[in-house]
């Protein structure tokens, strides 16, 4: 094996898939709620893309784990992201587990990755429409 093939999959872009056993209600749920549109769309799945990124929703008979979280965004404002998707009906996971506990839905987090510059960061957790847990973060600098 040469350098070329152990880098093959670094060179690859990393895209989200998420199940959803009801796809036409997965799809109301993040365009109403999380004001996301699909950006393109094949039979049994809808693709998103939000910041340079991708995630598609595929159909599937099998239920969402939603005991880790799938999907995350990365925001400037976790107040106000929170905020506003309160005001769309989205209710925030309350965690109170040895390490990590939130406050009105939210938790602070010490520590981050170095190379993202940040002490720690504050994050929160809610389910989609398909019981997929997905989070949105911010970090502390």
């Amino acid at each position: 094996m040469n350098a070329h093939d152990e880098n093959i999959l670094a060179r690859g872009r990393v895209a989200t898939r998420l199940p959803a056993q009801d796809l036409e209600r997965a799809r109301r749920f993040y365009s109403e709620v999380l004001g996301l549109e699909p950006v393109d769309e094949r039979p049994g799945g809808l693709l998103y893309r939000c910041g340079g990124t991708e995630f598609a929703l595929f159909r599937s008979a099998g239920a969402a784990p939603g005991t880790f979280t799938q999907m995350g965004w990365e925001v400037d404002d976790l107040d106000g992201v929170v905020a506003r998707l309160r005001q769309r009906g989205v209710t925030f996971e309350e965690v109170d587990v040895p390490g990590l506990r939130t406050k009105d839905g939210i938790a602070d987090i010490d520590g981050n990755y170095p190379s993202k510059g940040a002490r720690g960061e504050r994050a929160a957790w809610f389910r989609d429409s398909e019981g997929n847990l997905l989070g949105v973060g911010q970090p502390v600098v």
